[in-house]
């Protein structure tokens, strides 16, 4: 299983340039095309497709041209089986922090995101 491990490691690396760099040919790439995309930090919970999705991200600023520091770390990867897997990974965009949990499948020999459900932590402004 350490093949899996490797190329879910790969396509979270995917995943946290394609947010990085505001690249949705790429983010279609590292999300199943039936994907989901939910927090319920908003009010009504927030729920996209990947249609609605993309765009969004499309239309933003990317960190990578504001020259955010990158603070993408994976605390964990999970196997259910050959075909199923779970990640929990940190990210930085702005002034908040997210925490994502992703889900996997593999699809025609390929990992996806197959949905996406994550924590929003504003990060406290302010110095010493």
């Amino acid at each position: 299983m350490s093949s899996a491990l490797n190329d879910l490691q790969g396509v979270i690396s995917e995943y946290f340039e394609a947010l990085y760099q505001c690249d949705t040919e790429l983010l279609q790439k590292v999300f199943h095309p039936k994907a989901i995309y939910a927090t319920a930090d908003e009010a009504p919970l927030l729920y996209r497709t990947m249609a609605e999705y993309v765009p969004v991200v499309a239309a933003r600023t990317s960190p990578a041209s504001r020259g955010e520091v990158r603070t993408d770390a994976i605390d964990e990867i999970q196997l259910a089986g050959d075909n199923t897997a779970f990640a929990r990974v940190r990210c930085s965009i702005g002034n908040s922090d997210f925490v994502d949990f992703l889900t996997f499948v593999r699809d025609e020999g390929r990992w996806q995101i197959m949905s996406k459900i994550f924590q929003i932590k504003p990060r406290e402004t302010g110095g010493t």
